[in-house]
């Protein structure tokens, strides 16, 4: 498989990035299983409007496209994919038992056929479909088990690092907040209740600390918080006129990643790029971050990083490539894999004394 071109601020820190997903009209937010041995995805398929979400095989060491499995029932909205610590179940929303989805899908079709009649390129803007529900099943499809069962949007899961429990995003309280769950659904409890949309939560590798994204500052202007694992503690890690969001954390070191752009110029398109940004000890009361470091500057979109379970790999989806294969002649959004060169990024991380808060 040909590699990407990279930057000359990119060739500091990644080797150059490998596509490992094809054939669809776009695919994203990929996740490692457990032992590396697969990821898992969505996708838009070329004969459906909606993500779908797959696994395929993975080889650490030799990444390259492989023949996806369509996990969820082909249906509906679907998203946030997460396998199991054990690796034996995957974790995702759908809308598939909407009543009216016939209307929903029939609506999306018109839509696109409008678009591609028409050369329009529409900004890209989450559903938050309130027939949104969170489902389990096999790592096949089978044994699909209903985990939530509430009005409104119920989505962006993720397990704890024991298996335990589930973190997600529900909307049935207004707006959107972070909710925990039992690995079975039962015991839901609220861990945020502001203004405003709190989202895309995921444990810190030793389950004491949360980080997600949250607009509650300013509308739509998203920003990195981190609370501890009962909600208490909350910080704001990112500040400003930008977007900051998607973040994850490094299994073995001390870094948070994440995607942000720059939105103090209206007048100019925010480009948005991968950050790390190295952080204090988990075990210490307090949470605190040191200056972030940029490790993309490609003219496409780099959003959406996730390491492998042994922090040499890094996924993302990008707008990036060769080909142009995407709509109007652009690269389409895919997950790439490049390794990490961890030595240049620990001596280029400003230390947490440098913070700029």
């Amino acid at each position: 498989m040909r590699a990407a071109e990279v930057t000359p601020l990119e060739r500091s820190f990644l080797t150059a990035p490998i596509k490992v997903t094809e054939g669809m009209v776009k695919a994203g937010e990929g996740y490692f299983s457990p032992d590396s041995s697969r990821i898992c995805y969505q996708a838009v398929p070329a004969d459906y409007p909606f993500y779908q979400i797959f696994v395929q095989l993975f080889d650490a060491a030799a990444p390259r496209p492989a023949v996806p499995q369509r996990i969820s029932t082909g249906r509906g909205r679907t998203t946030c994919s997460w396998f199991s610590p054990d690796g034996k179940r995957l974790l995702f929303a759908s809308s598939h038992l909407d009543q009216n989805l016939n209307t929903t899908e029939s609506d999306a079709l018109a839509r696109a056929a409008e678009d591609a009649r028409s050369g329009r390129r529409r900004r890209y803007q989450w559903d938050f479909d309130p027939a949104t529900e969170i489902f389990s099943s096999s790592l096949d499809g089978s044994d699909l088990k209903r985990l939530t069962d509430s009005p409104g949007y119920d989505a962006e899961c993720s397990y704890s690092p024991d298996g335990k429990q589930i973190l997600f995003v529900s909307d049935r309280d207004g707006d959107p907040d972070i909710f925990l769950m039992d690995a079975d659904g039962a015991n839901t409890r609220q861990l945020t209740n502001q203004p405003g949309y709190d989202g895309g939560p995921f444990f810190s590798p030793d389950g004491k600390w949360i980080a997600y994204r949250t607009d509650r500052a300013e509308k739509e202007m998203l920003q990195i918080h981190v609370m501890r694992a009962d909600g208490s503690g909350d910080i704001a890690l990112t500040i400003g006129k930008g977007v900051h969001w998607a973040p994850f954390w490094h299994p073995t070191q001390p870094w948070l990643a994440w995607t942000g752009a720059d939105h103090s110029n209206p007048d100019q398109r925010p480009n948005y790029d991968l950050w790390i940004a190295r952080h204090t000890p988990t075990s210490e009361p307090a949470f605190m971050i040191g200056k972030p470091l940029r490790i993309t500057d490609h003219e496409g979109a780099d959003v959406l990083p996730a390491f492998s379970p042994d922090g040499k790999l890094l996924m993302w989806t990008a707008s990036r490539g060769t080909l142009n294969d995407g709509p109007g002649g652009r690269p389409s959004s895919q997950l790439w894999v490049s390794l990490i060169d961890q030595i240049a990024i620990e001596k280029d991380l400003p230390p947490v004394e440098e913070i700029a808060q």
